[in-house]
């Protein structure tokens, strides 16, 4: 059996399964704190690390008077809290998934995303699953920083003259910046003429601005120069400084006199082949993987919270998929000459591996590997491109945070006219969509994270980001699949540019 289809078979499976275990076993919400009666409510005792209460802000000390079901809904219901019991009638009554807002005295109204109970049936069957799939994610992190690092390196002093590398250079940001601005502008036009937000029941009454981290572009170019290398190393969120590093120490090896620069270019070489065959190694593991991987998103997803965003996820989807199967495939035949359909089989381990892990910087080991294996690109070319757009060619995160900016706006507008935007509010949108998914990082949710600074730019309320939070797993798999599939597709063009008879000819197969 090829590959692909046995990577296929595993996540179909493992979808299955994590089906199977939200029909037959119970998995009551958690919010993970513990209470005691106060005086005007109830008193914040503990909150348990890392659960639903504790991402929600709570902390020991806060006093809650009560919670908001169903919030800007038909069935939108309060409920004071006086006793712990209350609390506990109001879990019994929810699902595991479900969105509450608790009103903390003195405080504005918290989103609260209620998970799984530790002890429930449903967490013990996915304990195991979990096990597997968390020693898959290390392994593919254990990569990253290595690979990227020796990948860059060898690939920049591969190159060799100035000129070339200038030239390779050129074309890569070309194609990266050229296709998130084309993601950008369908998710715009298509947010535009669908309109999810208008009469969404969201529940989102607060018009009042938050506090958005500092990640304008500069700050982004900023943290591109790493005060430490050695601290940058050590991070796998720290790929921008990285990559900068990688970058000069490939250049100055080309200007280091004999012989001096093919020693240290043959190690950096080596240590990337020994890299490569790592990721083969890991590769293997990759259907158990996903299948461990599957098991534990499907199973831990509650359905209620996909209703009142049911429009605004398909317009997303729609627009990822317009995005990868006519925008991408339309570049690669009439730039690159190469047949869409077979390269999409030859990709398919890597674009599985993102879209069970929903992360670019983890895939970028089976990335590397599967285009030079599969796709028949050259090093030269890999090793300078791939490790660059894992990090900053985001084109499904650039269309998502667009679409999700607007689709705010577009709720809110019609809670107050004072929220419309207008033709330049749409056009900083597209600039800081483009800018913010270059910034990034290749990890689970991180553009939901950049999605704060559009909104703050643009005045509206930050709490909105936070409830599409529920409904960001299933949406960062597609749109993560999309960005390394724009990877891919811009490894092959440049390829072809550059004269090489490697990747998939359109002549091949259709």
């Amino acid at each position: 059996m090829k590959f692909h289809w046995k990577v296929l078979l595993w996540m179909a499976a493992g979808v299955l399964l994590g089906l199977g275990l939200q029909l037959w076993t119970e998995a009551s919400a958690w919010a993970g704190v513990d209470w005691s009666a106060g005086e005007r409510g109830l008193q914040v005792e503990s909150v348990a690390p890392g659960s639903p209460a504790a991402k929600a802000g709570l902390a020991p000390g806060s006093r809650v008077t009560g919670v908001v079901t169903d919030k800007g809904r038909a069935r939108e219901q309060r409920v004071p809290l006086l006793t712990p019991d209350d609390f506990e009638r109001v879990l019994a009554d929810a699902a595991n998934g479900d969105v509450i807002w608790i009103e903390e005295e003195g405080e504005q109204a918290k989103i609260l995303t209620l998970g799984m109970r530790p002890d429930s049936s449903r967490a013990l069957w996915i304990a195991p699953f979990d096990f597997v799939a968390d020693i898959f994610m290390a392994l593919l992190k254990m990569l990253i920083v290595p690979i990227v690092l020796t990948s860059i390196v060898s690939g920049v002093a591969g190159v060799g003259a100035f000129g070339d590398l200038r030239r390779l250079g050129f074309k890569t940001f070309a194609y990266y910046l050229g296709t998130s601005l084309l993601a950008v502008l369908l998710g715009q036009v298509l947010v535009t003429l669908m309109r999810p937000g208008d009469g969404a029941e969201l529940g989102l009454a607060s018009l009042e601005k938050g506090d958005a981290p500092d990640e304008s572009f500069l700050e982004v170019l900023k943290r591109m120069v790493p005060s430490n290398v050695f601290d940058a190393l050590g991070d796998n969120g720290a790929m921008l400084s990285v990559i900068f590093f990688a970058l000069l120490f490939g250049f100055f090896i080309t200007r280091t006199e004999e012989p001096h620069r093919t020693r240290v270019s043959e190690f950096f070489a080596s240590a990337f082949a020994v890299m490569l065959r790592m990721a083969e190694g890991v590769l293997l593991l990759l259907p158990y993987g996903v299948f461990c991987l599957m098991v534990r998103v499907v199973s831990r997803t509650g359905f209620g919270v996909f209703e009142p965003l049911f429009v605004y996820m398909v317009c997303v989807t729609l627009a990822l998929l317009l995005h990868s199967a006519v925008t991408l495939p339309l570049l690669l035949r009439f730039l690159g000459g190469i047949s869409p359909r077979r390269w999409f089989q030859a990709m398919s381990p890597a674009l599985m591996t993102a879209f069970s892990t929903s992360s670019s910087s983890m895939t970028l080991p089976v990335t590397l590997e599967t285009v030079e294996s599969r796709g028949k690109v050259s090093n030269k070319i890999t090793s300078f491109t791939l490790p660059l757009g894992a990090t900053i060619n985001m084109d499904g995160t650039a269309l998502y945070e667009c679409i999700g900016v607007i689709f705010l706006a577009q709720y809110y507008s019609s809670v107050s006219p004072d929220f419309a935007l207008t033709l330049g509010d749409q056009g900083l949108v597209v600039v800081m969509a483009l800018l913010a998914s270059v910034g990034a990082a290749g990890i689970p949710s991180a553009g939901l994270v950049m999605m704060l600074a559009i909104l703050s730019a643009l005045g509206l309320p930050l709490e909105g980001a936070a409830l599409l939070l529920a409904v960001d797993r299933p949406l960062d798999m597609l749109r993560t699949m999309v960005n390394v599939w724009s990877d891919s597709c811009g490894a092959a063009i440049i390829s072809r540019s550059e004269g090489e008879e490697g990747p998939l000819h359109a002549g091949h197969g259709t």
